[in-house]
């Protein structure tokens, strides 16, 4: 039995617009239907493999709890990180966690990245397999990549055979190598001795722990106060955040992996992509014969090796004679670029960032634990937004200091409470929220409920809301 450890944090600036801070790559449908997220937990499910313990953040805890309930997994655990401290101390949080509450005959956990595209499923558990012998024997476990081009975005693994694709097997590792020049990666891709560093590990908890003791002791104390003080809300572990803050920000090959001389190297190559880029997702994605992929309402004109993607439905995208590019347009954001700039749309989000575009970071839709709602319109003193309110759901008791709203039921029913009223408002019908009233909305019925709200005021931000009661346990 195996435990797989899904890691869930990160911003996912690489694959802007798409992917904001406030909802990551790991969560949106980039290559199809499911979201990586989903997939990377069917993959890891089924035969041989336990329930998965999930690491993510506060914000993401609600998403990764739906999308999971969505493709019918239920999770063994799911372990809410204070603050993003990279791979070095979420893996000891996952390993320490295991080793206490495992679940019987689990004795081995695979930590993977729930961001990557990892086509054939079936030959990915395949390669697992080829490890479980050498980490059922103490060894730390990692999977690489057989490079198919000379990529300067990821790590490489040096190892101290010719790598044998018809007859893959557990290696040495002579060393890890930082990412390259365009360069040295030529040469190493072309010596046959260098993997693509995925980022994904096998081991037994114990032995992990006991490679963090050994080097990395400085991280195990607060980690495993983390734990110790950490407590249960709603069906997630919310680490202490006062221990996490003194785990170093660290990632689990610098803290522990190119420290050890006890690590076997497992080669993959039926495909794969962190999707760390567009120029990855171009890769990818099922172009056409003159290199051409077109997502959404995309069309393409005389347009080689580009990538054109239309995201929300309702913005045409067209290109025409481009070569080497990649365009991605959202109802709030468009960008385009060289595809050879792909690993530089991080500068894109920093620059915005600087100027305070609200693009940068927040997504279109924010997603709520009882449903999403997204702005039509902003404008001065008044904003127009469209909610979505899940079966079963509601929203807080609340009251706002500065704004009213009009409710208007556009498809399903709605059951308002405004002070002491409680009234069902069902398809084209509206009711008023004064300003300072106590209200709530809730779906009480089967199907989605979703409204239209107008808020008028002098502030119409987020924060101008006072909570009296929430299922959520929401501040």
């Amino acid at each position: 039995m195996i435990t797989p450890v899904l890691l869930c944090g990160g911003s996912g600036t690489r694959l802007w617009p798409l992917s904001r801070k406030s909802y990551p790559k790991q969560f949106v449908p980039l290559m199809g239907e499911l979201t990586p997220f989903q997939d990377s937990a069917l993959r890891l499910s089924g035969e041989g493999y336990a329930a998965p313990l999930v690491l993510t953040n506060a914000d993401f805890r609600f998403i990764v709890g739906e999308q999971l309930t969505d493709v019918g997994i239920d999770p063994g655990a799911v372990l809410i990180e204070p603050e993003g401290r990279n791979t070095g101390p979420a893996v000891l949080a996952a390993a320490l966690w295991l080793d206490k509450h495992g679940a019987d005959g689990a004795d081995l956990m695979l930590v993977a990245p729930s961001d990557h595209l990892v086509p054939d499923a079936d030959a990915f558990r395949a390669a697992v397999a080829l490890g479980v012998p050498e980490a059922q024997a103490g060894k730390l476990v990692t999977f690489g990549i057989t490079p198919d081009h000379a990529e300067t975005g990821y790590g490489y693994l040096e190892l101290a055979e010719t790598i044998d694709a018809d007859h893959p097997h557990a290696m040495d590792i002579v060393r890890f190598v930082e990412k390259p020049d365009a360069a040295s990666a030529e040469v190493m891709v072309a010596g046959g001795r260098h993997l693509w560093n995925a980022g994904i590990f096998l081991f037994s908890a114990r032995a992990i722990v006991a490679a963090y003791m050994t080097h990395a002791p400085e991280l195990v104390e607060p980690v495993a106060r983390s734990i110790e003080n950490g407590r249960a809300d709603l069906g997630f572990y919310r680490l202490d955040p006062t221990a996490w803050k003194g785990a170093a920000d660290i990632s689990i090959d610098y803290a522990v992996m190119e420290r050890s001389d006890n690590i076997a190297v497992v080669p993959y190559s039926a495909g794969w992509s962190d999707l760390g880029g567009w120029d990855a997702v171009w890769r990818a994605s099922d172009a056409d014969a003159s290199g051409v992929a077109a997502t959404g309402n995309a069309t393409a004109i005389d347009c080689t090796n580009t990538l054109l993607r239309s995201e929300g439905g309702t913005v045409e995208i067209v290109g025409l004679g481009l070569d080497n590019v990649f365009a991605v347009a959202m109802g709030d954001a468009v960008l385009v670029a060289d595809m050879d700039r792909a690993q530089d749309v991080k500068k894109v989000v920093d620059t915005l960032k600087a100027k305070k575009v609200r693009q940068a970071t927040d997504f279109p839709k924010d997603h709520r634990p009882w449903g999403w709602y997204e702005s039509l319109v902003l404008a001065d003193r008044f904003q127009v937004k469209r909610i979505v309110v899940k079966p079963g759901a509601a929203l807080s008791l609340q009251s706002h200091h500065h704004r009213a709203e009009h409710w208007i039921v556009v498809s399903g029913t709605a059951e308002v409470t405004i002070n002491d009223k409680v009234q069902l408002v069902t398809e084209n019908q509206s009711v008023y929220i004064p300003l300072g009233a106590i209200h709530r909305m809730a779906n009480p019925g089967k199907v989605p409920m979703v409204l239209i709200e107008v808020q008028t005021g002098a502030y119409l931000g987020e924060d101008d809301i006072i909570r009296y009661e929430d299922v959520y346990a929401r501040d």
